[in-house]
C-alpha cells in the first residue's frame, strides 16, 4: 500500500509539472468544455500508465525498441506540436456554441496518448524514480502493479482537477479574452515543439 501511495504522488507531480499537455489540456477545456479537457487528460495518464509499466516490470524488450528509435518518435512527436501550436494560434478566439459535442472526445484521447508516449527517454525517468521508491524491475508482480495503478490514478486526479477548474472559468471568456489564450498556448505549444527538436538533435 506504501508503494501505491508513493506511486500516486509521483503520477500526480508528474501531471502537474507545467508542459505542453498541460497547455494543450487547458486550452481544450475553455474552448470545448470539460469533457474535452478530461478525455485529453485521461489520454496523458493512459501513457504515464505505459511507460511506468514497462519500467516498473522490467519490459527490456519494448524500452530498447522505443529508445532504439526515440530519434524519429520524438521528431514526429515535434511535428505534430508544431501542428497544434499553429492551429491555436490559427483558432477564432470564440467556439460556436454546442462546441463540445462537435469537438471528438476520442481524437482528443488520442491525440495526447500519442503525444505523450512519443518521448520515449521517459521510460529511464521512471525506472530511476521506482529505484528511489523501491521497486527494482525484479520485483513481484503485484508490487509492480500496485506503483503503477498509483502512477495512472495520481495522473488522472491532475487532469480531472485541471478540466474541472478550467471549466469554472469558462464561462468568464469573452472574444478577446479567448484571443489571447489561444496566442499564448500556441506560442507557448511552437516553444515545447523547438525545445523537444533541440534536444533530440542534442
Amino acid at each position: 500500500m506504501t508503494l501505491f501511495l508513493k506511486g500516486l504522488a509521483f503520477g500526480f507531480l508528474l501531471a502537474a509539472t507545467v508542459g505542453p499537455m498541460w497547455v494543450l489540456c487547458l486550452r481544450r477545456t475553455l474552448a470545448f468544455g470539460p469533457l474535452a479537457g478530461i478525455a485529453s487528460g485521461m489520454g496523458i495518464a493512459l501513457a504515464d500508465g505505459l511507460y511506468g509499466a514497462v519500467a516498473a516490470f522490467g519490459l527490456t524488450a519494448i524500452s530498447g525498441f522505443l529508445l532504439g528509435h526515440s530519434f524519429w518518435i520524438g521528431l514526429a512527436g515535434a511535428a505534430f506540436l508544431i501542428y497544434l501550436g499553429i492551429r491555436t494560434l490559427t483558432a477564432p478566439p470564440v467556439q460556436a456554441k454546442g462546441a463540445t459535442e462537435q469537438k471528438s472526445l476520442t481524437a482528443s484521447f488520442f491525440s495526447t496518448l500519442g503525444l505523450t508516449l512519443t518521448n520515449p527517454p521517459t521510460i529511464l525517468a521512471f525506472a530511476a524514480i521506482f529505484a528511489g521508491l523501491g521497486l527494482a524491475s525484479s520485483a513481484d508482480y503485484a508490487a509492480a502493479g500496485l506503483i503503477v495503478a498509483g502512477v495512472f490514478l495520481g495522473s488522472a486526479a491532475w487532469w480531472l482537477i485541471l478540466a474541472a477548474t478550467a471549466a469554472r472559468l469558462r464561462g468568464r471568456m469573452g472574444p478577446r479574452l479567448m484571443r489571447g489564450i489561444n496566442r499564448v498556448s500556441g506560442v507557448s505549444i511552437l516553444g515545447f515543439a523547438g525545445w523537444q527538436i533541440a534536444a533530440l538533435f542534442r
